[in-house]
């Protein structure tokens, strides 16, 4: 529907809303603030699961020395497509000016990957990921210190909202549901917020930035827009579609609705999960061990249906000559025998470079005596996934894949045999609104719609292939333009404002770093309380118990606001450490950085318990 100001009685009034508070919405919100703006941001997660898919990613900034072979390298990317060509150059100029915005707006040094580890292969393969590419030269990844997947830039980017809490309000678990549109002029002049699940009609004097991110989490559209089945979300929970929704209700063009990303095992697979849970056993580079041997992925009707070595840019494949994600099947397996079981056991730690976290499949598969029992649990025809077994084990013996050309085959042995249900899986979406170079939204005229901006996933340019880093930079770049075209003061509407409420509440109205904010933790004999800051959620706070011969006999957690994956490893990790009576254990697959804070954590207390 279609909500207009029509005898509209205001709740709140404010000079811009910002919905969405992910990176493109903490930007948009900074730089309103910056611009003199009294701003409302809101998301629809709760307090501590806010950040959207940027609080879960890499932390990645795609830059670039070079703005010609940036827009030359983007341009092959979209290749057989095309992106509009003033928002592509606003787009690459910022790539060029990554650096600078970091050293400027985070007050960081900006680290180079490309200056720093280009000699690695694997670092070279993230940098250069269509390196065959015209401009592919001029890429680079930037990081706001030399480390990735640990929420850094997000924290930078949450602290930069909450240092001005006196000039941003902020309200969690409030989805904005409706754009509220002048019924003369059809300018956005405020939002239906759901808070506390009442609806509030919010006035926005200047502009009102949408940055809800995209439908990873909403099946309906993934069947509209990608012509998929269920895909098992890998970030935020909370992307659901929304901004979509109300930026059509109010008459905006589409653009890029049927690019997505993936990432993970082989093309873009995560194990099995129940619906709408995280996928889990991702990496970010397709670990070595499952690309050779005795190892097959099979589809719905159990045939393969790719080369379980081909190269997996962020989920496409090439295929005949063409970058695209494969089509995603209902069921797949990934199959393999008791040898390759054992090398999976044998070379987990060496598949387990910086950044990849790949699971232990010899844990994750089901065993089985014979191909007809894998079937028929597993659901496949026994005969056909036979003959598909049989067929590799030809190719692998005569040396030459005739199906998919993979060149590293070993026959399967003759049992037992190993089946582990997977997953195509989803990073994200890019469509979104169609925009322009100054982040306002048009209509399918091409005309803008007034006071209407876009930031973030929603509406991102890219259309086609994407290379890493791509969508935190274009959310800072184009986050900042739509902050600051929205807090300007708008002369064009001289409505009355009706019911104005004087008093703000926020949720953070008291905060100005909840990060610094040191509570009172009870402690009793024996009892040691440690803090750490470094959780993707920021603050963890333990709370450990010695027994009278200084070992540890409890670990509790008295705070944290980490994912479910780091919830996981803060349920298991400190039975571990009570066990080993040590902080030193292993991390949690999927966690490493809520588990290093957890063990900081731990570290911090005993080391208290030390000095009594």
């Amino acid at each position: 529907m279609v909500v207009t100001n029509h005898n509209i009685r205001w709740d709140k009034v404010y000079d811009v809303i910002v919905l969405g508070f992910g990176a493109g919405g903490a930007s948009a919100a900074r730089f309103a603030a910056d611009n003199g703006a009294k701003v409302l941001l809101v998301d629809s997660a709760p307090k501590g699961q806010e950040g959207g898919n940027t609080r879960l990613s890499d932390q990645f900034l795609a830059s670039g020395n070079d703005p010609e072979k940036l827009k030359a390298y983007h341009k092959a990317m979209a290749e057989p497509f095309s992106i509009d060509d003033a928002v592509m150059t606003t787009f690459t100029d910022g790539l060029y000016h990554m650096k600078d915005y970091v050293a400027k707006y985070f007050n960081e040094k900006p680290f180079s990957f490309r200056e720093n580890y280009f000699g690695s292969d694997i670092v070279r393969s993230f940098i250069e990921e269509f390196d065959e590419f015209p401009g592919s030269d001029a890429y680079d990844l930037t990081t706001v210190h030399e480390g990735f997947e640990d929420a850094a830039l997000w924290k930078d980017l949450r602290k930069a909202v909450t240092d001005r809490s006196d000039k941003i309000d902020v309200w969690f678990s409030s989805p904005g549901c409706h754009l509220i549109q002048d019924k003369n002029s059809n300018a956005i002049v405020g939002a239906q917020i759901k808070r506390e699940n009442i609806l509030r009609n919010v006035k926005a004097k200047n502009g009102v930035v949408v940055a809800t991110g995209g439908f990873e989490n909403n099946e309906a559209m993934m069947q509209d827009y990608l012509q998929e089945p269920y895909l098992q979300p890998i970030g935020t929970l909370y992307n659901n579609g929304d901004g979509i929704k109300m930026e059509m209700e109010v008459g905006a063009d589409l653009w890029n609705m049927r690019s997505y990303e993936s990432l993970g095992i082989m093309h873009g697979l995560s194990l099995k999960a129940p619906k709408h849970t995280r996928g889990k056993g991702t990496t970010s580079v397709v670990f070595p061990t499952a690309q050779t041997g005795s190892i097959i992925l099979v589809g719905d009707n159990g045939t393969r249906y790719i080369g379980e070595d081909m190269i997996n840019r962020h989920g496409h494949v090439n295929i005949h000559g063409t970058w695209r994600i494969p089509f995603a099947h209902v069921s797949p397996y990934i199959i393999f025998d008791q040898t390759k079981a054992d090398e999976f056991k044998a070379n987990w730690d060496k598949d387990n470079t910086p950044g990849t976290n790949p699971p232990k499949m010899w844990e994750e598969a089901e065993k089985f005596t014979s191909v007809e029992e894998m079937a028929q649990v597993i659901g496949k025809d026994p005969e056909i996934l036979q003959n598909t077994i049989d067929k590799f084990n030809h190719f692998a013996n005569e040396g030459i894949d005739y199906e998919w050309g993979r060149k590293n085959m070993r026959a399967f042995d003759d049992g037992p045999y190993y089946a582990v249900a997977v997953k195509q899986n989803m990073l994200n979406t890019q469509g979104g609104g169609r925009k322009n170079a100054r982040s306002e939204v048009l209509d399918p005229t091409g005309v803008p719609i007034p006071h209407l901006y876009e930031a973030g996933e929603l509406g991102a340019l890219f259309v086609n292939n994407y290379a890493g880093g791509g969508n935190l930079a274009e959310a800072l770049i184009f986050g900042k333009i739509a902050g600051e075209n929205a807090a300007k003061i708008k002369t064009d509407l001289n409505e009355e404002t009706s019911g104005e409420a004087k008093e703000t509440f926020s949720d953070f109205k008291t905060e100005s770093d909840t990060n610094k904010i040191k509570e009172d933790y009870p402690a009793g004999p024996n009892q040691y309380i440690g803090h750490n800051n470094n959780g993707i959620g920021g603050e963890i706070v333990v709370r450990v118990t010695l027994t009278d011969e200084r070992k540890i006999e409890a670990i509790e957690i008295l705070k944290e606001h980490e994912t479910e994956h780091g919830t996981e490893a803060l349920a298991h990790l400190p039975q571990q450490m009570v066990a080993h009576n040590s902080f030193e254990v292993d991390t949690y697959t999927g966690a490493s950085v809520t588990s290093w804070a957890l063990k900081d954590a731990v570290k911090d207390a005993l080391s208290k318990a030390a000095i009594k």
